[in-house]
């Protein structure tokens, strides 16, 4: 299944980390994102290890574990990974898809790359990763 930049956007625009950006940040922040099939059983982020993606649940469903425990299931429109996107942290958690998925990827690099031509869309961010990184240190 290949979306289209516009359907990329609306799915960007969903995920709270990109909710502030304009349509012309996200369209340059849907211009970077791969579209990947991945198969059942696939670990997409494997906790304590360097993480480099970040990724929209386009369809299918993930589970995300911590130390070998279910903290959640996605679907379709859920997002994780966001703090590879700024940080050179490990994992926080493993996600691992439950079916086939479609997922979008930005690398940290083309990441970076945006930004570097429209600094706005760091700013727009921050303060999702600092929501959600305070999120995770108490769970």
């Amino acid at each position: 299944m290949a979306l289209r930049r516009d359907a990329k956007v609306e799915l960007l625009k969903k995920v709270p980390l990109f909710a502030d950006c304009s349509k012309a940040e996200l369209r340059a922040l849907a211009k970077t994102a791969d579209e990947i099939d991945l198969r059942e059983g696939t670990v997409m982020t494997r906790e304590g290890r360097p993480g480099r993606e970040f990724f929209v649940l386009v369809e299918g469903s993930a589970r995300v574990t911590k130390k070998g425990k279910k903290v959640a299931d996605l679907s379709g429109g859920d997002w994780f990974g966001e703090i590879a996107l700024l940080t050179d942290t490990p994992r926080t958690a493993t996600v691992t898809a439950m079916s086939s998925v479609d997922v979008l990827v930005i690398t940290d690099r083309r990441f970076r790359n945006v930004v570097e031509t429209m600094p706005s869309i760091a700013l727009k961010v921050l303060s999702s990763v600092s929501d959600r990184l305070t999120q995770d240190a108490h769970s």
